[in-house]
């Protein structure tokens, strides 16, 4: 399907789509999905299949119109145990595939969602925009900052709809926090303070090497990494914590909370001015590489945002193991995906708050939200709410975070224009990932 037409069948769906015929129920989407011609159907294809990535599929299925005609894995179990239950959710029987190149090749495809560990975000995203494909690729946009550079590159070159799974973006609370801080409400925006503690932040238990799976494409799984040997406890679920595949929390969760926090002011470029420090200081029985302890501040233009996680605990600020306080002159809000809470600043000489306290609980984890904005995009050819250069400065920004502690720098400055950091030859060598042959970073 060309452009041109895709745009003009598509958006005869608009109608339709607005009418949130889609449902979480799978009896009642089979029933919506009837009442799509198949010119106007939308087919896609999951590139990642566990956990997340399938999550991501799942919401694109929710809605009309949408088919997932492409399964595309590295272990034939995940595959075929996914494979059995879009067969049985949705009444679909996609291909399955153990190379996205292959996958890519369907002519039948219009777009894909890539759910792979970091280090295998750019390069199957490269390559679809290149296929003419648009994409959805989880946070953070790709494993280091050269890979960032790249896909934006591409997304613009090759004109595609790129989302950027911030999901929060599509968030209403969110939305209307944002709106609040834009308009003045909590007065000047001062600080962004940012926490998230959790648990899996510090691996699994030490473990031995052990044979690779039957079922598992173990090379292709490593991809552009380097080689190594195979342990479970940097496997399926558990390798975001080694800097060949992840970032740890920083670029996890961190990547999320610190896109709200340049939201609050528009920002779509990386901070200038990064002072991190982090270090491995409990669980030495764990097997992890990033940091369990991190302190971050990101000095901005016309203010400051924070970020500080303790891995291995489930508690922070305001009782809450994740969240942020956006802090004002006439007030702070306190928010996480469950809602927000506005706290005025008291007004000593009127004896009385600057502002009215508001709260509300009505929150959510706004995934559907997310992929509804994408396929209303690959109809309207509009950008997403996330678009690769949103995706971009928060992972720059995380990634630089990292970069300052393993540089051993822990003060960095961050050129835009240059691409680099002005003060550290060192920490520059952390820019360019290093792919092993026969991979190598995409030309754009």
């Amino acid at each position: 399907m060309t452009t041109n037409r895709r745009t003009f069948i598509l958006n005869s769906m608009a109608a339709t789509a607005g009418l949130g015929i889609a449902s979480s129920i799978p009896g009642g989407l089979r029933a919506a999905q009837k009442m799509v011609t198949p010119s106007d159907q939308i087919n896609i294809a999951l590139i990642g299949c566990k956990n997340m990535g399938f999550g991501d599929l799942k919401n694109h299925l929710n809605i009309p119109g949408v088919k997932c005609i492409g399964l595309c894995d590295i272990d034939q179990n995940v595959l075929n145990e996914k494979a059995a239950e879009i067969l049985k959710d949705y009444n679909q029987k996609p291909k399955l595939y153990g190379d996205y190149r292959k996958l890519l090749e369907n002519k039948d495809l219009h777009a894909v969602v890539i759910g792979t560990p970091d280090h295998w975000h750019c390069l199957p995203m490269v390559n679809a925009c290149e296929a003419g494909l648009d994409v959805y690729v989880e946070k953070p946009m790709a494993n280091s900052i050269e890979e960032c550079n790249l896909m934006v590159k591409a997304a613009n070159r090759y004109n595609r709809v790129v989302q950027v799974g911030q999901q929060q973006r599509s968030g209403a609370h969110w939305n209307k926090i944002n709106q609040m801080i834009k308009t003045g409400h909590i007065g000047t925006l001062r600080k962004v303070n940012i926490w998230g503690n959790f648990n899996y932040g510090v691996g699994m238990p030490v473990a031995p090497d052990s044979p690779v799976p039957a079922s598992v494409d173990y090379d292709m799984w490593l991809g552009p990494a380097p080689l190594r040997t195979f342990n479970p406890t940097r496997f399926h679920g558990d390798w975001r914590m080694f800097w060949n595949y992840g970032g740890g929390l920083m670029t996890d969760w961190g990547v999320h909370l610190i896109d709200m926090a340049l939201w609050a002011k528009d920002v779509t470029t990386p901070p200038r001015k990064i002072l991190a420090s982090g270090a491995n200081l409990s669980f030495k029985q764990n097997a992890h590489e990033t940091y369990d302890t991190m302190s971050v501040i990101f000095e901005m233009d016309d203010y400051q945002i924070t970020w500080q996680h303790t891995a291995g605990i489930q508690n922070g600020p305001w009782n809450k193991p994740y969240g942020m306080e956006f802090i004002g002159d006439l007030g702070t809000i306190v928010v996480d995906r469950s809602g927000y809470k506005v706290i005025p600043q008291w007004n000593e000489e009127e004896k009385k708050a600057k502002i009215e306290a508001e709260e509300s609980n009505k929150g959510g984890e706004n995934h559907q939200e997310h992929a509804r904005n994408f396929i209303d995009c690959v109809k309207s050819r509009q950008k997403p709410v996330c678009t690769p250069e949103i995706g971009r400065a928060v992972a720059v920004a995380a990634h630089s975070a990292n970069i300052a502690v393993r540089s051993g720098e822990n003060l960095l400055l961050w050129d835009e224009a240059k691409g680099k950091f002005s003060n550290s030859e060192k920490a520059n060598q952390y820019i360019v990932p290093e792919y092993r042959k026969p991979w190598a970073l995409p030309k754009i």
